[in-house]
């Protein structure tokens, strides 16, 4: 998996059973160099030469894949494994212009591995007429649903989304909003960090009440789901426009904690507005290890217990990369794995491209 924070590749070696119980075995982190990094995030705005550069970049991402799968095999023979699931690297997601865009050269990481590569998840569902994201709330309908109690799993990766798990009733999930997104891309601007590290800087600054109100007025917080949401929502131009209405006199610690205070706040109002007795949360992805965060969301949902998706015995880290191998999982077997209800597809489909090995 490599998503929206553009951090790097998480990469799991998993077990399903044929109930499709999921066994983490091994796990692999194998960050981005700085500048492939650079280049995919050029590539979210249209430039000059766009699809040569997209191509180009998919194959160093194929082989950054086959590189993290041979760290990761150590000591496992690559014909024991069934097949990778692959979800690549989104640089357009256009739902309502009928398509979404992830590269990483999958034929490539078949050659490369000698491995079957299962990739373009998100496509059909979007043919369907559906958002084509999130997916991962199938894998948490799976995997974490209690039949005694109401939980959401919260992914807060570079954009937040939700999934509802009522004990009985129907599975909803949606994107809330920024998660990590705004929050890496300011402190990179103005601390050359990628990352606020435990939420240290944005701890440093006050949250300022009239730019918090001029964020949260971003049309997208108030469309009702199913709905997901991306750079092409969140981003510095968007930033900078809302920004331009203070002339620029705030601190940029002050607006590090207010786009920290935004996170909270628009995925908190979602759960409030949409999740009527919800008990429990558990937050999953870089999120998780922000304790400023954490506490905030803690703080504006007093009356749900608050934790992160080890208190489920799954490290918050690989949750999102073991629901693509769950995805593949399903691909192969010719098993459905988008939730209507939650992307707004006619239908349930089969998801994801078959690379044979």
């Amino acid at each position: 998996m490599s998503g929206t924070s553009l951090d790097g590749i998480d990469a799991v070696v998993a077990e399903v059973d044929p109930d499709g119980q999921v066994r983490l075995l091994h796990t692999h982190y194998l960050p981005y160099p700085s500048p492939l990094r650079d280049q995919l995030l050029a590539l979210h705005v249209p430039q000059p030469d766009e699809i040569h550069l997209a191509a180009v970049a998919a194959n160093e991402l194929a082989r950054l894949y086959a590189e993290a799968c041979k760290e990761l095999l150590y000591g496992i023979a690559p014909e024991t494994v069934r097949a990778i699931g692959c979800h690549g690297q989104t640089l357009r997601h256009r739902p309502a212009d009928g398509y979404t865009l992830q590269v990483g050269n999958a034929a490539l990481l078949a050659e490369l591995t000698g491995i079957t590569v299962v990739n373009d998840f998100r496509s059909r569902d979007i043919a369907a007429g559906g958002q084509g994201a999130p997916l991962v709330p199938a894998f948490h309908a799976q995997i974490l649903r209690n039949p005694g109690i109401h939980r959401i799993i919260a992914n807060i990766g570079g954009i937040a989304n939700i999934t509802d798990l009522p004990a009985i009733g129907e599975v909803r999930g949606w994107d809330t909003g920024p998660g990590n997104m705004l929050l890496d891309a300011w402190i990179g601007r103005h601390n050359g960090a990628h990352y606020d590290r435990d939420g240290a800087w944005a701890s440093s600054g006050t949250v300022q009440n009239t730019l918090l109100t001029a964020l949260t007025r971003h049309p997208y917080l108030t469309q009702r789901p199913p709905k997901s949401a991306g750079r092409e929502q969140f981003n510095l131009v968007w930033l900078d426009a809302t920004l331009d209405q203070f002339d620029r006199t705030l601190s940029p610690a002050d607006v590090q904690a207010t786009l920290l205070e935004f996170t909270a706040i628009s995925l908190c109002d979602a759960v409030n507005r949409e999740c009527t007795g919800t008990r429990e949360l558990y937050v999953c992805g870089g999120g998780a290890h922000n304790p400023i965060l954490m506490q905030r969301i803690s703080a504006l949902l007093p009356n749900i217990e608050v934790a992160t998706t080890s208190t489920l015995g799954i490290d918050p880290d690989w949750v999102e990369a073991l629901a693509f191998a769950w995805l593949a999982r399903q691909t192969l077997h010719h098993a459905t794995g988008n939730l209507p209800s939650v992307t707004g597809a006619r239908g349930e489909r089969i998801l994801g491209a078959i690379y044979p090995a």
